[in-house]
């Protein structure tokens, strides 16, 4: 069976151009989803389509972006509906998994896209290296600075109870607690 999805993103869109574009591929039934943003994993129209694939069926879109938020999201569609014997066909993009160049250019999709999350991670892990090598400091900033440290110090020291020392500070008692603590080591 033939079952399609259309989706626009805000209530004054319409898609008459997506349903006229799956009614003449032939599309036996239509699910509609009307303004929901495709960021959301959940969608009402798209979770009905998904439950109602049964094994044989071809889930028809008019762009591959109707149903995918990402080339990640859309290759984890393309495996859960392989795994139910469910192929997909985008009209815009002619790609269709059931027939083996569609598939083909999937893979080749996901092979740039896991190409391109490995650079970002070697990019991402490089620039982190180098600024260590330069000695500056990663992650978030100290809560508690040296001077409010020294300061901390002084008044607990003079016997000011921690929380009230801390509140004068203006960070947390167990953050104070933990800058005492790895400052003493």
């Amino acid at each position: 069976m033939l079952i399609g999805y259309a989706r626009v993103s805000t209530a004054d869109q319409n898609a008459d151009l997506q349903l006229r574009a799956l009614e003449a591929a032939g599309v036996e039934k239509v699910y509609t989803d009307q303004g929901v943003s495709g960021s959301l994993a959940s969608r009402p129209e798209w979770d009905k389509c998904l439950d109602m694939l049964r094994e044989g069926d071809v889930l028809c879109v008019w762009r591959l972006d109707r149903a995918a938020r990402s080339l990640r999201n859309l290759l984890d569609l393309v495996e859960l509906l392989s795994q139910r014997g469910v192929h997909l066909r985008s009209l815009t993009e002619s790609i269709d998994t059931s027939s083996a160049s569609g598939r083909l250019v999937l893979s080749v999709f996901g092979a740039l896209a896991e190409f391109e999350r490995e650079l970002i991670r070697e990019r991402t892990a490089a620039g982190l290296e180098a600024a260590r090598a330069r000695g500056a400091r990663i992650g978030r900033p100290a809560a508690v600075t040296r001077d409010q440290l020294a300061q901390a110090q002084t008044l607990v020291s003079a016997g000011h109870r921690v929380g009230d020392v801390a509140k004068t500070l203006g960070v947390g008692r167990s953050t104070l607690y933990r800058a005492l603590r790895e400052d003493a080591a």
